[in-house]
């Protein structure tokens, strides 16, 4: 069983035996199940790598040919359903919070995906970002995962494939276990900035990209 007080590294390519691995369809249901449950208790997640391959993002889709300008109206557009996602989780008392590790150069992937973030953050979410020396003293032995907690009762391993594509997730409920990770990331948020700032600083002064971004 893996200890919560050690090093926060959950093997990437085996499955733990306390976890369950779900495949990508049965995750997102799950998900949603168990996410429309949680009342008063926050949610938190760490995103760690540095590309992924979005599916079914309208916005993705352009930013992949190349078409920067039509990617961001594009993410502009949900600006009303993220909204209402915020009222949501105030009538829940339940709000999510999200860790992004950054590093530099950035990579294009993230620079699409910190314009999404700050929307995200304009509508009410509760977003920072940290520099990949954050998380260094974990990863002696290999990256982070990817690590959704849902309300203190289920942790999600997102899974990709080497590509970035998503792949399903191993599900824990280990309590003792969880409150192991969602400590770890607390501390994580607590110590970060604010993503809206980070953006304004880093990102807001730069070029448009005018080629595919791959």
């Amino acid at each position: 069983m893996l200890d919560p007080c050690a090093p926060f590294v959950v093997p990437t390519q085996s499955v733990p035996a306390q976890g369950e691995k779900l495949v990508r369809e049965a995750y997102r249901r799950d998900f949603r199940q168990r996410d429309a449950l949680i009342r008063n208790r926050d949610s938190w997640k760490f995103e760690r790598r540095q590309h992924f391959e979005e599916q079914g993002s309208p916005s993705r889709d352009a930013f992949r040919r190349g078409d920067w300008d039509e990617a961001l109206r594009l993410l502009n557009e949900r600006r009303d359903d993220l909204l209402a996602l915020t009222r949501e989780d105030e009538r829940r008392g339940s709000f999510f919070h999200r860790v992004r590790v950054v590093e530099t150069p950035l990579t294009p992937y993230i620079r699409w995906e910190l314009h999404s973030l700050r929307l995200r953050a304009e509508c009410g979410e509760r977003i920072r970002v940290i520099g990949v020396e954050k998380v260094a003293a974990s990863e002696k032995a290999a990256p982070l995962p990817e690590v959704v907690i849902l309300g203190g009762q289920t942790l999600y391993h997102v899974l990709y494939t080497t590509a970035g594509v998503p792949d399903g997730a191993v599900r824990y409920t280990d309590p003792g276990f969880i409150a192991g990770w969602e400590k770890y990331i607390k501390d994580l948020y607590e110590g970060g900035e604010d993503v809206i700032s980070y953006f304004d600083r880093e990102l807001a002064h730069l070029h448009s990209p005018r080629t595919k971004m791959e």
